[in-house]
């Protein structure tokens, strides 16, 4: 027989705090009153006298007790018996009953740097990535009792996720449409804080920002990686240098027609071809060469 068991989220609602500075006269003036009626304490003393001093000290006591502080950017957590009882996130002098207990937690925005990461990218090659994160406690509640350690969560939610988001791109694009882990850093930024957000969000955090810290191929594969893209390099050069080639001769022949400057047959007009392509995609200096003869002998 199988039981089905659901997570219970924590709602978020206000304590019931009031301000400590009544409280903290109140408790004052009881322990000076006890401190004087100590002092005109008299022999024998009777009874009353006995217990009101020590109930004036029991109600100073409990009263100076239940006061605390609350800093800026600050909440306390108050529960009751096992139960939870609110969350006060007014800073400065507050007050509660003594019975209920206190947990400060701070909601000041964290920078968090995760580890440095050997994954595969989307065409399997191994890489290295790590990540900064920026992110806050915006419901206290569910930051401590939904999750164990929040701390711990996030920071084993930001590596999952990030694993996850380097596995869906390639490190680097060969194609002008394929989004890349090198070129677009934004836009795995942005995936990787909406995955992140998702994650985290049942413990009541906020991810501000999230951007790729260290991107680099692992170590045994960064030589080939690299001759592979110098490779690449050369190629895209060579591809940009023909293409402008061709522009070019096409644009002298077209010139040199319209302008009656000479007329080709097709083997001439092969030929010239040929010669200006050679001179314009050539790695190094022509070296010019006259010719007295012609192409028919």
């Amino acid at each position: 027989m199988s039981q089905n068991t659901s997570h219970c989220q924590t709602n978020e609602r206000s304590a019931h705090a009031r301000s400590g500075w009544p409280f903290a006269i109140l408790g004052l003036g009881l322990a000076v009153s006890v401190v004087v009626q100590v002092i005109n304490l008299r022999e024998p003393t009777d009874g009353v006298t006995a217990a009101l001093i020590i109930g004036c000290m029991v109600a100073s006591l409990l009263v100076l007790v239940g006061l605390y502080t609350v800093q800026p950017n600050q909440g306390v957590v108050a529960s009751a018996f096992g139960r939870y009882a609110g969350t006060d996130r007014r800073d400065g002098l507050r007050w509660l009953p003594f019975w209920i207990m206190r947990r400060k937690i701070s909601l000041r925005v964290r920078n968090m740097t995760s580890e440095t990461l050997k994954v595969n990218d989307r065409r399997g090659n191994p890489i290295e990535i790590a990540a900064n994160i920026v992110w806050r406690v915006e419901r206290p509640a569910q930051a401590l009792y939904d999750v164990e350690d929040y701390l711990a969560f996030v920071s084993i939610q930001v590596e999952t996720a990030l694993r996850e988001v380097a596995r869906q791109y390639a490190y680097d694009s060969h194609e002008d449409c394929e989004l890349s882990l090198q070129t677009d850093a934004e836009t795995v930024g942005a995936e990787l804080k909406q995955d992140l957000q998702a994650r985290v969000g049942v413990a009541g955090l906020v991810i501000d920002e999230a951007h790729l810290m260290h991107l680099a191929y692992a170590p045994e594969i960064a030589g080939s990686m690299l001759r592979r893209q110098q490779a690449e390099a050369v190629l895209a050069a060579r591809r940009k240098i023909v293409l402008g080639a061709v522009d070019m001769v096409e644009g002298a022949l077209s010139a040199l027609s319209e302008r009656g400057v000479i007329h080709m047959d097709d083997e001439r007009r092969a030929t010239m071809v040929s010669n200006l392509l050679v001179v314009l995609c050539a790695d190094r200096e022509p070296t010019p060469v006259v010719n007295t003869g012609t192409l028919y002998g």
